[in-house]
């Protein structure tokens, strides 16, 4: 041997001598595999042999080459052998990682393994136990515990007292929190408009379904799950469905997420104008139907609404189930489109003939109808012309000469009556009937019966404070003033009111008739002063002293007559 190798093997001695004295009883050394039988793993700390531990110690066999710490518990035994322990290395290392974690506020590993009082008990490892509270299981209150015994998830170390009495509590909720927030953070950062992922459906709402996307939810309407038209999510996806949708709105600030399913698959409306045209009359299937009209589908993802004004020329429709259902299929015409809203108006009514566009040639002014009352109204009734069309005979012309306070006086629904088409309103869709108008105006012919200054006899209706009215013929009625009843200068209004009685026939003077404004206005005190004067002619004429009488006797007697 010659002086470097005798010089190398005295400073790998030195070596091995100073490597044994650094390393102490109970300290924590790592170890690497050199051997591995089926009862002991072998490792070689740096001591003069291997140490030997059971292969029970271990979850699975490691490796030849592997490193593993143990605790040192003699650096020679009686037998000359270095004592290991992997069990107290792993307990010392256990509780060494369990502090960092709490102090530095890091997940530990655990299984949830079995619900007590207030919670559960999750085991840690190496014999170790933590409780955890049911408020601080999940991100949502916790309904079914036993789905969650064996469960093996990470927590954060709430509480941790490890003196004479191990005392741990661990937060399962606020890791989970702190990992969506991580992975939203991430995926914000990672995923643009248009790309493509993958979620499980969470939840549904009226508009739609929220969709897990690893801890948090992004919104699938209803609206971006197919072109066509849908009532409800649940009618393209299932609760639990794992689906791969498209990203089509991001907004990093209110961390919102839209997705879409109909992406996958071309806008329809890109082709419209080159099928469909303003004015054309398509088949389309009614969809749905609400109070302001019906949603009508004249192809997968293209729908359009049929207003309800526009599903009718006639009917006065209050919702459109009176006229659609559901699955209906239709003919309807393209009022008009909006390709960038994708909104398209359509018309019912507009295949069909406007019936009010030759209505004055079916029912012209003057025609005489026979129907009956469809309703009955403060101000008149309707009759139905035909189905749709109704026409209003108003107060006013029910009766040349009466005014009743309500229609319902003299007609009840359901009466079949005469009546005269009198004016028609095409462009406001009106009909004004008639009932007066089947008979001549009698105020027209008491105008050219009885002119002003024409003496007209009549019965008293009523007598008032202001005057006596009087009905003449036709059943008009005319006012004979208090100013017109008699001459003051001779009698007094209570002689005058004493003589005239209700039903009285009295005869007097026509002195103004009004016939647009229905008015008649007659003196009795103006025919007793012609009386009076055609009196004293007569009697200043007569030369025949035996038939001479006195003038009060005489136009008492004109009265009579």
């Amino acid at each position: 041997m010659n002086n470097g190798d005798e010089f190398n093997e005295q400073r790998l001695r030195e070596e091995y001598l100073q490597s044994l004295a650094q390393v102490a009883e109970g300290q924590m050394v790592p170890g690497q595999v050199v051997e591995v039988d089926n009862e002991f793993i072998y490792v070689d700390v740096g001591l003069k042999s291997e140490g030997k531990i059971s292969i029970e110690e271990f979850e699975a066999p490691p490796a030849i080459g592997e490193t593993v710490y143990v605790i040192l518990l003699n650096r020679e035994s009686r037998r000359g052998e270095v004592v290991v322990s992997k069990k107290k290395a792993d307990e010392k290392l256990f509780w060494k990682n369990l502090r960092i974690a709490f102090d530095q506020h890091e997940p530990v590993p655990g299984t949830i393994s079995r619900r007590i009082k207030g919670g559960f008990e999750v085991d840690l490892g190496n014999g170790v136990t933590a409780f955890l509270p049911l408020s601080k299981t999940d991100i949502f209150r916790v309904t079914d515990t036993a789905e969650y015994v064996g469960l093996k998830s990470s927590f954060l170390v709430e509480r941790l007292y490890h003196h004479s009495k191990v005392n741990i509590v661990v937060n399962r909720r606020q890791w989970l929190e702190q990992e969506n927030s991580r992975r939203r953070e991430e995926f914000f950062q990672n995923t643009e408009i248009g790309d493509e992922v993958e979620g499980v459906v969470k939840t549904f709402t009226s508009f739609g379904a929220f969709v897990d996307l690893g801890g948090f939810d992004g919104l699938l309407h209803i609206n971006d799950m197919s072109w066509g038209h849908i009532n409800s999510p649940k009618e393209i996806v299932s609760l639990g469905d794992e689906i791969r949708v498209k990203v089509i709105r991001l907004d990093p600030e209110e961390r919102k997420i839209n997705l879409s399913l109909k992406h996958f698959s071309e806008d329809p409306w890109t082709h419209f104008e080159d099928h469909y045209q303003v004015g054309g009359i398509v088949k389309g299937k009614v969809t749905k139907l609400t109070d302001f009209g019906a949603f009508i589908e004249i192809e997968e993802g293209i729908e359009g609404l049929a207003h309800i004004s526009e599903l009718s020329w006639v009917k006065k429709i209050r919702h459109p189930k009176e006229l659609l259902h559901v699955h209906d299929i239709v003919e309807i015409k393209i009022l008009s489109y909006d390709i960038q809203q994708s909104k398209l108006s359509l018309g019912l009514k507009q295949v069909l003939p406007n019936p009010w566009d030759d209505i004055d040639s079916r029912y012209p002014v003057g025609m005489r109808l026979k129907r009956k009352i469809k309703n009955i109204t403060n101000f008149g009734v309707f009759l139905e012309i035909e189905e749709g069309i109704d026409g209003l005979l108003h107060l006013d012309d029910m009766s040349w000469t009466k005014r009743p306070k309500h229609p319902s006086s003299l007609y009840n629904e359901g009466d079949e009556i005469e009546v005269m088409v009198i004016d028609i309103d095409k462009e406001n869709q009106r009909i004004k009937l008639g009932v007066k108008q089947l008979t001549e105006d009698p105020w027209r012919s008491l105008a050219k019966a009885f002119p002003r200054g024409s003496v007209i006899e009549g019965q008293i209706t009523s007598i008032t404070d202001f005057g006596v009215f009087v009905k003449v013929q036709g059943d008009i009625e005319g006012l004979v003033n208090k100013s017109n009843l008699f001459d003051p200068s001779t009698e007094s209004i209570e002689d005058v009111l004493e003589r005239f009685k209700v039903g009285d026939t009295v005869k007097a003077v026509v002195t103004d008739i009004n016939v647009e404004k229905q008015k008649l206005a007659l003196s009795i005190r103006e025919y007793t002063r012609q009386v009076q004067a055609e009196a004293m002619v007569q009697y200043i004429h007569d030369d025949s002293e035996e038939e001479k009488t006195t003038l009060a006797d005489f136009i008492k007697d004109k009265n009579k007559d």
